[in-house]
C-alpha cells in the first residue's frame, strides 16, 4: 500500500472515533499513526540496505553489449532454404512477387504492348483489282 492510502485509511479511522459516543476510540485514533512510522523507519532501513553496492557482482559493459546485440541468423536461413526439398511452382512464386511488388504505378514494371506481325493485309491481287478500280481499267498509260 502507498503511504498516502495509508494516511487516508487513518484519517477517515480518525473522523469515525472522533464521532461516536465513547471516547476511548478517540484515544487509540493516535495508535495506528505511532505503527505507520514504525513500518516507514523499518521500510526505509531495509531499503537503504539493498541500495548498496557491497556484494554486487559487476557486469562488464561489453558482455552488456553483446548481449543485447541483435543476432544474424542470415547463414542458418540460408541452409535451411538451401537444403529444402519442397520448391514452389513457378506461377505462384510470381503472384507472391506482385503481391509484395507494390500497388503504385512507379512500382510496377511498364508492360510491354503486344507487337502485331509486320505486313500488310492486302495481298498483290488486291492492289492490283484496286488499281483497275481506281484509275480506269487498262494498267499503265
Amino acid at each position: 500500500m502507498s503511504a498516502s492510502l495509508l494516511r487516508r485509511g487513518l484519517e477517515l479511522l480518525e473522523t469515525t472515533g472522533a464521532t461516536s459516543s465513547c471516547p476511548k476510540k478517540a484515544a487509540t485514533a493516535a495508535e495506528p499513526r505511532q505503527q505507520l512510522r514504525r513500518r516507514r523507519k523499518k521500510f526505509s532501513a531495509s531499503k537503504r540496505d539493498t541500495s548498496t553496492i557491497k556484494g554486487r557482482v559487476i557486469k562488464s559493459a561489453l558482455d552488456e553489449y553483446k548481449k543485447h546485440q541483435a543476432i544474424d541468423h542470415f547463414q542458418e536461413n540460408l541452409e535451411y532454404m538451401t537444403n529444402s526439398q519442397y520448391i514452389t511452382d513457378s506461377t505462384i512464386t510470381q503472384k507472391v512477387l506482385a503481391q509484395n511488388r507494390g500497388r503504385k504505378a512507379k512500382d510496377r514494371p511498364k508492360e510491354e504492348p503486344t507487337k502485331k506481325p509486320e505486313g500488310t493485309v492486302f495481298t498483290e491481287e488486291d492492289f492490283q483489282r484496286f488499281e483497275k478500280e481506281y484509275f480506269g481499267g487498262g494498267g499503265a498509260v
